[in-house]
């Protein structure tokens, strides 16, 4: 069985979701298949975490380059402003449940969901 996990991101406090990239890198390094989705406020923090001045912009540029993220919402991107930025860093923008990324696809492609 291959090991597969899927982290979603939905709050915009960066010192949460640098827990979500490290965990992310963690499982990949481990052998998992991992991604992450952003969700919510967290799609904010791409452009707080794409600016080089950032004290956690390495981590975020080292997420993406391993390809971890599997992309942002798009209904919460363009709700909250952040749509632009996460277009302008190479994330897809996910709306397969109603403008959202829908958790049901992950399921059933055998990901075990983390929700942080």
């Amino acid at each position: 069985m291959e090991k597969k996990v899927v982290l979603f991101a939905f709050r915009g406090d960066v010192s949460c979701f640098v827990h979500v990239l490290l965990n992310a890198i963690d499982y990949r390094e481990r052998g998992y298949e991992a991604k992450v989705v952003l969700e919510g406020e967290a799609t904010k923090l791409v452009a707080v975490l794409s600016k080089a001045e950032h004290p956690m912009h390495g981590l975020f540029e080292k997420t993406k380059g391993q390809g971890l993220f599997a992309g942002a919402c798009r209904a919460c991107s363009h709700q909250l402003g952040s749509q632009e930025a996460c277009v302008a860093e190479g994330l897809t923008l996910l709306d397969d449940m109603h403008g959202h990324p829908g958790m049901g696809r992950y399921t059933e492609e055998g990901y075990t969901i983390l929700i942080f």
